[in-house]
């Protein structure tokens, strides 16, 4: 009986909860070194009592399909864009108004500050828990076709965009033809011609192999673009104190490793796709492009209120 017991008690301290985290891009990449620190970090945080299990490449589905997945509970943890957030978190839209953010510093700052960490709130009655912000970089603009020098050379161009209304918003502004998708259907889409181009930050254009289906490369820098990490909000409220707080640091020290990866890429990435056969314009004057979008800015400063575009625009 003594036996029986002490093999009872071995069992229940080596029990063992398995996560499931997803990415939509490959795991080299600075998505993969996010969610694969949160994984090590939770295991060591709770003594190998919750182990993650890491799926990249949207092999859980788009980021979309994650998302909702979360939202669900058929799937704890997701980290993502925030490409589909807002259709899950309408307050979320704001962060992807173009040329909102001068700079990653300045992005950082906000999302980092009050403003940032009110919105996380926002996903509590949603069926989430936003365990932290991170990165995906800041977008620059890829195709098939043409060098892009200005706006006007980006009219009439075929180009994926993420399933966010204000991304398609602004970019029929530029005069593009939108065809908002998932992004495990890009590659394909560029390869066949469906799309002439889309746009992403190096980070991503270098881990997806963009170069061998996109000749040109335009750095825009037009959209500062936020990652998350999300988990279910049950699986999380079920969690101890102390769990739920490894949970939550494990999150920040994810998020500072994807944001380095973020800047390493960002600093070699131009030479590593020039070398790759890509034709890229670097130095962009911003300022015909932020011109062109004056009227879809208008709209934003009527949808958001302009002086909540003002604070963050602002932020110090």
């Amino acid at each position: 009986m003594a036996g029986a017991l002490t093999l009872g008690l071995a069992a229940t301290a080596h029990s063992q909860t398995v996560m499931r985290n997803s990415i939509s891009v490959a795991q080299n990449s600075h998505q993969g070194v996010g969610i694969d620190v949160l994984a090590q970090e939770v295991e060591k945080g709770t003594n190998g009592r919750i182990i993650i299990k890491n799926f990249y490449s949207g092999s859980l589905g788009g980021e979309r399909e994650s998302i909702e997945s979360v939202q669900l509970g058929t799937q704890e943890l997701a980290a993502s864009s925030t490409g589909p957030v807002p259709n899950f978190v309408p307050a979320v839209r704001i962060l992807d108004i173009p040329f909102l953010f001068r700079d990653k510093a300045h992005a950082r700052a906000v999302l980092d500050g009050p403003i940032g960490q009110a919105m996380l709130k926002e996903f509590d009655s949603k069926g989430f828990k936003a365990l932290a912000w991170s990165e995906n970089g800041v977008r620059h603009m890829t195709n098939s076709k043409r060098a892009v020098n200005g706006p006007d050379d980006l009219k009439g161009l075929k180009m994926r965009t993420m399933e966010n209304p204000v991304h398609v918003a602004a970019y029929k502004g530029f005069g593009i033809i939108t065809t908002p998708m998932a992004f495990p259907e890009v590659f394909t889409a560029l390869q066949q011609g469906v799309v002439d181009g889309q746009e992403n930050p190096l980070s991503v254009i270098m881990a997806s192999k963009f170069d061998q289906v996109q000749k040109h490369m335009t750095l825009t820098g037009h959209v500062y673009s936020p990652a998350i990490f999300l988990m279910n909000k049950a699986a999380f409220d079920k969690l101890s104190p102390a769990d739920q707080k490894v949970f939550l640091d494990a999150a920040k020290v994810a998020s500072q490793a994807q944001r380095a990866r973020v800047d390493q890429d960002d600093a070699n990435g131009v030479a590593e796709l020039r070398k790759k056969g890509m034709s890229v314009v670097e130095n962009v004057d911003k300022a015909p492009f932020v011109a062109k979008l004056a009227p879809v800015n208008a709209q934003f400063e009527k949808e958001f209120g302009k002086d909540k575009i003002d604070a963050i625009r602002n932020y110090k």
